[in-house]
C-alpha cells in the first residue's frame, strides 16, 4: 500500500499512515524535510515525528528514509534521542 499525497500541507497522511504501520513490516518516507512532521500519541506517550517515518511506534517494522528525504542530520539524531528517551527502540531498525 502506498499512501501518496497529490498537495502540500496538512492532507491528513500521517493519520494514515499511523494506522497502517501497524500492521506492515516495512515503513518508508520518501519525500520531505525536517519542517514536516507530526505527532503521534500512542499508550499515552506522545512522540514527535519529523523525519523518521510514524512505523518507528510498530516495534516489527524496518523504517526507511528515501532519496527524496531532506535529511538535516543533527535534527535526525536529535529526533532519535528523543524516541530513544522516550523508550522506544531504534536502533537497526
Amino acid at each position: 500500500i502506498v499512501v501518496l499525497g497529490s498537495q502540500w500541507g496538512d492532507e491528513g497522511k500521517g493519520k494514515i499512515v499511523d494506522i497502517l504501520a501497524q500492521e506492515y513490516d516495512i515503513t518508508a518516507r520518501c519525500n520531505g524535510g525536517s519542517n514536516a512532521g507530526h505527532t503521534i500519541v500512542a499508550d499515552g506517550q506522545k512522540y514527535a515525528l519529523h523525519l523518521v517515518p510514524s512505523g518507528i511506534i510498530n516495534p516489527q517494522s524496518i523504517n526507511v528514509l528515501g532519496n527524496g528525504v531532506v535529511l538535516h542530520v543533527p535534527s535526525f539524531f536529535n529526533e532519535l534521542a528523543a524516541l530513544k528517551a522516550a523508550g522506544l527502540n531504534t536502533e537497526g531498525r
